[in-house]
């Protein structure tokens, strides 16, 4: 039968004083952590820099869960990792690993049985051995190329025995050395969003008006003779809310849209004698297809337009977009 405690009654004021005991304990842990930042956490990002292969993160129990996203974050900051289980590791796992790999083994106490198990394999193997452990004198940092020293005072457990401040402290130390990395390859926003492509900054970063516009048949097109029921028969059946004036070159001549139609509404034009060249608003704004979707969301909310006509290096008319387009695309 399961251990059960009797649950004893708390007041809000005790349960606010544990939470906030927990978290002192836990900034204490990571401030803690400065000092003991020295020249094998450099020396391990060399050796990680240096590497053809990839970094192979391992730890168990709570270090494992803290390894699987210490893993996640190099791999989206440019450095391509991945976990393996130490427990796996011995039963055909370790073929994962090879010599131009960098092992980050990841251990509070250094003597986790299922990882120094494998150690000796690791180093006969010939990849470089970086240990994380909060005992700089344990097995795992004899076995270490590189000690990353994660110790921590106390955990935040009252019995100083769940893993607490030291998961912390190694998290922590993780986001430390992925930043690290991250600096010294010049990682940028657009690479981080190469490998977030289902994400809002992906989205913003690498979808391209070309992606989105409308094309062909599904431009709203006609020429500066056209009559103003050839202009509205066309804006009607594309659905742009805007109609581009071309001329026989297919050079953008204007744009008439909703809003021009409300004005000439207003100022009493008789909108039955007129052709589209008289009603179309001239040199209307206008963006490169190559040019990011996010630019030409920032171009419309600048301009307080809702469509904007995409041109080729010639001015020539190649597509058209409005913001219907980037909501559905999510760029906005």
């Amino acid at each position: 039968m399961p251990f059960m405690s009797k649950t004893m009654p708390q007041n809000s004021s005790q349960i606010l004083a544990v939470a906030k005991s927990t978290l002192d304990i836990e900034a204490q842990a990571v401030a803690g952590l400065y000092a003991q930042l020295d020249g094998a956490f450099v020396q391990a990002v060399q050796a990680i820099l240096d590497a053809t292969g990839r970094v192979i993160v391992m730890g168990m129990g709570k270090s494992g869960h803290v390894g699987t996203k210490i893993a996640a974050t190099l791999a989206s900051t440019g450095t391509p990792a991945f976990f393996v289980h130490p427990g796996e590791a011995s039963h055909g796992d370790l073929g994962m690993i090879t010599p131009q790999d960098v092992v980050l083994a990841i251990s509070n106490s250094g003597e986790s049985e299922e990882l120094n198990a494998v150690l000796p394999f690791i180093k006969r193997l010939g990849a470089v051995l970086v240990g994380m452990t909060g005992r700089p004198e344990s097995s795992l940092a004899r076995h270490a190329e590189f000690v990353l020293n994660s110790g921590v005072e106390k955990e935040a457990c009252p019995h100083n025995l769940a893993p607490t401040a030291s998961t912390t402290a190694q998290m922590a130390l993780g986001d430390a050395l992925a930043m690290a990395l991250l600096d010294a390859r010049g990682f940028r926003p657009e690479d981080f969003a190469r490998s977030h492509p289902g994400g809002a900054l992906g989205r913003r970063l690498l979808t391209h008006v070309a992606d989105l516009m409308r094309t062909g048949a599904a431009l709203p097109v006609v020429s500066p003779d056209d009559d103003f029921g050839r202009l509205m028969q066309e804006m009607s059946a594309k659905g742009l809310g805007a109609a581009a004036i071309v001329d026989a070159s297919n050079q953008v001549l204007g744009i008439f849209t909703d809003g021009d139609l409300r004005r000439a509404i207003e100022r009493g034009v008789d909108l039955r004698q007129v052709r589209a060249r008289d009603v179309m608003h001239a040199n209307p704004r206008t963006i490169s297809a190559h040019a990011l979707a996010a630019q030409a969301a920032e171009l419309m909310e600048t301009c307080a337009i809702t469509s904007v006509l995409v041109v080729d290096d010639q001015g020539r008319l190649v597509g058209a977009l409005n913001t219907n387009d980037l909501m559905r695309a999510k760029v906005i």
